[in-house]
């Protein structure tokens, strides 16, 4: 049998998973769903780019192949999602996008986006993802209307995509 391409799917899953099992899980009771299966749950939920939780959830029901490639022994509905991963700090993960950068570094397939002094060329952009006047967590930003005084709750997200001169299309960056 052939070795895995380092940087096929499968293998890259593997990274991440690998990841996944070193964070630190914080519950008291860990419960039923564990902390890399709950992980794995957000990083499938995000990579597939479902229109909504509830596209996922139909997935995590009906289509066992979402277990099997994103290796989780029991994939957690949205519910469960969220109460387990709001309690990671983002610090922790770090880490499993960095090995995985080094996958890709060590591969050789990030040469092609080196660009002026051995820097990588980026492309950034901000969006909105969440905005509410009742629902609200210890990381939402605030809008204070001045006239009313209304508390706006809201997230934003920057998005980048390495470029390079003459590459046709960017990749993606998902840390």
């Amino acid at each position: 049998m052939a070795a895995k391409h380092p940087l096929s799917a499968e293998a890259l899953l593997g990274v991440v998973r690998a990841g996944f099992v070193q964070v630190p899980d914080q519950r008291a009771d860990n419960g039923q769903i564990s902390l890399p299966d709950a992980l794995m749950g957000g990083f499938a939920l995000f990579s597939l780019k479902d229109p909504s939780l509830l596209a996922f959830e139909e997935w995590r029901i009906s289509d066992g192949n979402l277990r099997r490639i994103f290796k989780m022994n029991q994939v957690p509905c949205d519910t469960q999602m969220r109460t387990i991963l709001d309690e990671v700090e983002p610090d922790d993960l770090r880490v499993v996008f960095w090995r995985v950068h080094r996958e890709m570094e060590q591969s050789q397939a990030l040469r092609r986006y080196v660009f002026l002094g051995g820097s990588y060329l980026v492309a950034l952009d901000g969006t909105g993802y969440f905005s509410s006047k009742k629902v609200h967590c210890g990381a939402c930003q605030q809008k204070v209307n001045s006239k009313t005084g209304e508390v706006t709750y809201y997230h934003q997200m920057l998005g980048g995509g390495d470029h390079s001169p003459g590459v046709a299309r960017g990749d993606p960056l998902d840390a």
